[in-house]
C-alpha cells in the first residue's frame, strides 16, 4: 500500500491550485454547484459537498451575499465626505450652498426658520426597488461587491436618513428640482429651530441653483458626496484637508460637538 507520510495528498497541486483560483477570479461569482462542475470538467476531481467549503476558504475564498456597489465611487470617498462635512460644520458669514456665479438675490434664509438649536445632520437620498435577489449566497475571489445598473420605477422614494434627527420619506412622481425642494421643506418642518447639514449626491436636482439657494432658505446646508464640486470650502481656501476614515460614529461626534445569498471572497 502507498505511505501518504502526513495524510493523503490533495486532489490538486499547488500550480492546478494557483490555476483554479485564477479561472474563478475570471468567472466571479460562482455558485457552489457551478464549482463542482468546474473541478470536473477541468480537472477530473469531484470534492464532497461537506468539503467543498472548507477547501474553497483555504484557497482564499469567502463566501457572502453580494452588495450593491456604485460603479463610479472613488477609492478615497471616506475621506473626502470626512473633509467635506468638516468645512460644513465650520460655519462661516457667507451661504454655504453658494457658488460661484449663481445669481446675487435671494440667498437669506426664510424669516419663519430659526437655526440656531444645534444641528440636525443625516443623509438625502432617492431609491426605487430593486429587482435583484441578494439572499442566496455563491463564492467570490476578490471583493463581494457586484455593479448593478440603478432601476427606475413610477415613483421614487425621496428621504432623509437622521442620524440624530427626525427622518422622512415622501414619494413622489419625478426627481425634478421642484419635487426635491418639497422634500427639503419637509425636512425642515420635521426639524424646526435647528440648522440642518444634508449630505447628498449630484444629481441634476440636486446640485441646480434652484435647489441650493431653496435649501439655503430652508436654513439647509448641503454636502455633496461623492464627485468634485465647484463650491469653494473654507479647507480648500485654507489649504486645510482632513484626513482619517469616515463613518456614522465620526459624524455624531462631530454634530455633538457643534451642538454643545452572503457571497465568497479570496482576500
Amino acid at each position: 500500500m502507498p505511505s501518504f507520510g502526513g495524510g493523503r495528498p490533495p486532489k490538486l497541486d499547488e500550480d492546478e491550485q494557483e490555476e483554479l483560483v485564477e479561472m474563478l477570479r475570471d468567472g466571479q461569482p460562482w455558485k457552489s454547484q457551478e464549482i463542482q462542475y468546474l473541478l470536473k470538467e477541468e480537472f477530473d476531481v469531484e470534492y464532497h459537498p461537506d468539503y467543498l467549503g472548507q477547501f474553497l476558504r483555504e484557497l482564499g475564498l469567502s463566501y457572502a451575499k453580494p452588495r450593491p456597489k456604485r460603479p463610479h465611487r472613488p477609492e478615497n470617498s471616506e475621506e473626502i465626505l470626512d473633509e467635506r462635512v468638516a468645512d460644513a460644520l465650520d460655519e462661516d458669514d457667507g451661504p454655504h450652498n453658494r457658488e460661484e456665479g449663481d445669481d446675487e438675490e435671494g440667498w437669506t434664509v426664510d424669516d419663519d426658520v430659526c437655526t440656531d438649536g444645534g444641528t440636525v445632520l443625516g443623509f438625502f437620498d432617492a431609491s426605487q426597488p430593486q429587482p435583484y435577489d441578494n439572499s442566496r449566497r455563491v463564492w467570490y475571489v476578490d471583493d463581494s461587491h457586484v455593479e448593478r445598473p440603478l432601476v427606475k420605477t413610477e415613483d421614487s422614494a425621496v428621504g432623509f436618513y437622521a442620524l440624530n434627527g427626525e427622518s422622512t420619506v415622501r414619494w413622489k412622481e419625478t426627481e425634478e428640482k421642484e419635487r426635491i425642494c418639497e422634500v427639503l421643506e419637509a425636512v425642515r418642518e420635521q426639524n424646526p429651530g435647528k440648522r440642518i447639514l444634508l449630505v447628498l449626491d449630484k444629481h441634476g436636482s440636486h446640485v441646480c441653483e434652484y435647489t441650493r439657494k431653496r435649501a439655503h432658505q430652508l436654513g439647509i446646508d448641503l454636502v455633496f458626496f461623492h464627485q468634485d464640486r465647484r463650491i469653494s470650502t473654507r479647507s480648500s481656501r485654507s489649504g486645510n484637508t482632513s484626513s482619517g476614515r469616515w463613518h456614522r460614529s465620526s459624524l455624531r461626534t462631530k454634530t455633538s460637538s457643534t451642538n454643545s445569498s452572503r457571497t465568497c471572497s479570496i482576500k
